[in-house]
């Protein structure tokens, strides 16, 4: 299926809105699910509908949220998101955190209870959008999905982590992953239908490799994949490196923020929560702009004039491909599995979106 891109957001508005949001929430939801489509981050794109759906039936999101402020000072902010969606309660943050650092230079913002918060590096391109450099720490409370360097039980989320730098002569340099060795959207799409995550990424009881979503998911069927039907663990990127990294999301967005920690899940909660810590920096109060754009543009240059280590390779920046990848989905349209294109389709009917508003049914 290839789709254009303002299809799929009329679509996608149209799920959530007959699932019980407004339209104006139901039409920002969908804004930040395709923009990850765009991206190719698909993880965190429309794949992420019917599971959404799923979590406002069973009440474990709150359509509708106004997030409240619990504590603050002239640089600092608590944030509750209330169990709100995040593409709601995280604008919310992310704007208070730039208001802050514009007007003193420096903020620290902590996020906690918000529902599946999206694209992290849509928050760092907001932030950058606005002049500042931003670094953010997320975690997932209640989802034990990775296991930690040297085991091979669930003890970590995917705790994605983000650092944005705004240049203003070319695209915002943006690090945006998950420090699992794959995102759990990744096998959620390799289990649609999608691209094959690599044959090392998951780990089974017994401590072999895996590339295969049933490790996850357990068996495969034609509904919702659950993460707790199966025996597996992602496995941490890079070592002991990316457990480290992991580890530390989760001390500081999620015991820090007051969110709570991926586990042991807290099961009054009865749901799982983004919790993020964000720093703000206003790039004037540390060094004179105009330098420190030139010395971040003569270290760009060398960086990618090293040699590809394959022929008709490239050496990219962070966000480059991002980029690259927005440009040529917005142009010819976004390519979506058939598996993950029936199970965004079933969700639409199951809310009771009409086929005359469903792309290729009527």
């Amino acid at each position: 299926m290839l789709i254009h891109a303002d299809r799929l957001r009329e679509f996608a508005a149209d799920i959530f809105t007959a699932a019980g949001t407004s339209r104006e929430e139901g039409e920002r939801i969908a804004r930040y699910l395709v923009e990850a489509n765009l991206t190719g981050h698909d993880s965190h794109g429309v794949v992420r509908a019917p599971r959404y759906v799923q979590w406002l039936k069973s009440g474990f999101i709150v359509a509708g949220v106004t997030p409240t402020i619990e504590r603050e000072t002239p640089i600092t902010a608590v944030v509750d998101g209330k169990y709100g969606f995040g593409q709601t309660v995280t604008p919310i943050a992310v704007r208070l955190g730039i208001e802050k650092a514009k007007a003193s230079g420096l903020a620290a913002i902590a996020l906690r209870n918000s529902s599946h918060l999206g694209r992290v590096g849509d928050w760092g391109e907001m932030a950058a959008a606005a002049g500042l450099v931003a670094i953010h720490f997320v975690n997932v409370q209640g989802s034990l999905l990775v296991a930690p360097f040297g085991g091979v039980d669930r003890r970590l989320s995917t705790a994605p982590y983000c650092v944005a730098v705004p240049l203003p002569n070319r695209a915002p340099v943006i690090l945006d992953f998950a420090t699992s060795y794959v995102a759990e959207g990744k096998v959620l799409v390799a289990s649609r239908g999608g691209k094959k995550i690599p044959a090392d990424a998951l780990i089974r009881p017994d401590g072999t490799l895996s590339g295969e979503p049933e490790t996850l998911y357990g068996p495969l069927g034609a509904g919702d994949r659950t993460p707790e039907n199966g025996e597996g663990a992602i496995r941490a990127f890079g070592l002991h490196k990316g457990s480290g990294l992991a580890f530390m999301c989760e001390i500081l967005g999620g015991a820090l923020t007051g969110n709570g920690t991926c586990g042991p899940r807290e099961q009054e909660r009865g749901r799982i929560t983004n919790g993020m810590l964000s720093f703000y920096i206003r790039p004037d109060v540390i060094d004179e702009p105009a330098a420190f754009v030139a010395r971040a543009e003569r270290f760009i240059a060398f960086y990618k004039s090293s040699r590809p280590a394959e022929a008709g390779g490239e050496v990219l920046v962070p966000g480059e491909m991002e980029a690259r990848n927005r440009a040529e989905r917005g142009a010819k349209g976004i390519p979506l599995p058939d598996d993950t294109w029936a199970s965004i389709v079933a969700a639409a009917r199951s809310v009771g979106v009409e086929d005359t508003h469903i792309p290729g049914a009527a």
